[in-house]
C-alpha cells in the first residue's frame, strides 16, 4: 500500500507537520480571505455603509454581495492552502503532491468519478425520498437568473475546497499518524477528530450545538478515512466530499447552513439527531456499496502498519 508507505521515507518528524498545518491553514486562510474582505468593504461602502448583520455570518448577501461570487470569494482561501500546503510538503518532507495523494502514483480519475457518483446517487435517493415523504418541510425556490450561475461555481470551485480538505487530513495527516501509531485505528480516528474540529465554528454547530453536529462531522470524516485506506489513496474521498459539498449547495440551503447560496429549495426546519442516523446509514451503504465494486478487505483496516508491508 503505496499512500502510507510514505510514512517511513524518515520525513515524518512530528514538528514538521505542526509547522506545515499552522502556516497552511492559518496563513491560507488569513491571505486568501483577503479578497473576499475587499469586496465586502467596497460593496459596504457602495451602499452608504448601512449593513444588516445578518442572522448567519456566511449570508453575504447581507452585505450586498452576490450569493455565486460569495461562493467563489470563500474558495480562494482553499486555494491558496491547498497551494502553500504542496509547496511546504515538498520543502520540508520531499514529497510530491502524488505522494500526499496515493503514494505517488497519477491521479486516478476513475476513483474520483467512482465515489463522485455512488455517493450522488446516495444522496439524490435520500433527497427525493424526504421530497416524497416530508415536502412541506422543503420550499421550492428556483430563480434562474441566481441558479445559473451558481451551477457553475459549484462545479467548478466547491472540488477544490473539498479536495483540500482531504489533501490535508485523509491525505497528509493521515500519512503522519501512520508513521508515529503504525495503528490504522488511529489513522482513521485521529484526522477524523481534527477533522470535525475544523467544523466547530460553521453555523449549524452554533445552531444547533457542539455535541450535536460533532458526531457528523466526525462520521463522515470517518467514512472517508476507511475509504482512503483500503483503496491506497485518497480521490475516492476527494470524489465523495466533492459531489456531497457540490449537491449539497445546488439542491437545499437552510437559515444555519455554511453554504449561503439559491439553492433550488430551502428546508424549514432540520432535525440535526435525524440527520446524524440517516448519515450513519448512508455511510454505511456507501462502503458496501464500494466493496461489492471494489472487492475490498475489510481485515486490513485492524492490522498493524509495518514499513515492509506497506
Amino acid at each position: 500500500m503505496k499512500h502510507l508507505s510514505r510514512a517511513f521515507d524518515g520525513e515524518n518528524q512530528w514538528w514538521k507537520f505542526v509547522v506545515v498545518i499552522i502556516v497552511a491553514l492559518g496563513v491560507g486562510q488569513i491571505v486568501g480571505a483577503i479578497p473576499l474582505i475587499v469586496v465586502m468593504g467596497i460593496s459596504i461602502a457602495m451602499n452608504g455603509g448601512q449593513v444588516a448583520t445578518p442572522e448567519n455570518p456566511m449570508d453575504l448577501s447581507a452585505y450586498g454581495i452576490n450569493p455565486s461570487l460569495g461562493l467563489a470569494l470563500m474558495v480562494i482561501p482553499f486555494i491558496v492552502t491547498l497551494v502553500l500546503a504542496i509547496v511546504l510538503i515538498k520543502s520540508f518532507h520531499q514529497r510530491t503532491s502524488k505522494d500526499v495523494v496515493n503514494g505517488g502514483l497519477a491521479f486516478r480519475w476513475n476513483r474520483f468519478w467512482l465515489g463522485f457518483v455512488v455517493w450522488g446517487a446516495i444522496m439524490l435517493i435520500l433527497f427525493f425520498a424526504q421530497l416524497a415523504i416530508s415536502p412541506e418541510d422543503l420550499e421550492f425556490r428556483f430563480d434562474p437568473a441566481a441558479f445559473i450561475p451558481l451551477v457553475f461555481v459549484a462545479v467548478l470551485l466547491i472540488p477544490i475546497q473539498s479536495g483540500t480538505e482531504e489533501f490535508i487530513f485523509r491525505g497528509y495527516l493521515a500519512q503522519g499518524v501512520a508513521g508515529w501509531t503504525k495503528r490504522r485505528w488511529a489513522v482513521i480516528l485521529i484526522p477524523s477528530v481534527l477533522f470535525a474540529l475544523l467544523h466547530a465554528a460553521n453555523p449549524e454547530v452554533k445552531e444547533h450545538g457542539f455535541w450535536m453536529m460533532m458526531p457528523s462531522y466526525f462520521v463522515f470524516g470517518v467514512a472517508f478515512a476507511i475509504t482512503a485506506l483500503l483503496d491506497d489513496g485518497i480521490e475516492l474521498a476527494i470524489g465523495i466530499h466533492a459531489v456531497n459539498n457540490t449537491l449539497g449547495a445546488l439542491l437545499v440551503t437552510s437559515k444555519e447552513s455554511a453554504i449561503q447560496v439559491p439553492s433550488l429549495f430551502f428546508q424549514q426546519e432540520t432535525d440535526p439527531v435525524k440527520e446524524s442516523l440517516v448519515l450513519v446509514l448512508s455511510s454505511v451503504v456507501l462502503l458496501v456499496v464500494l466493496k461489492q465494486i471494489l472487492d475490498w478487505d475489510f481485515s486490513i483496516l485492524w492490522k498493524k502498519i509495518e514499513p515492509e508491508s506497506v
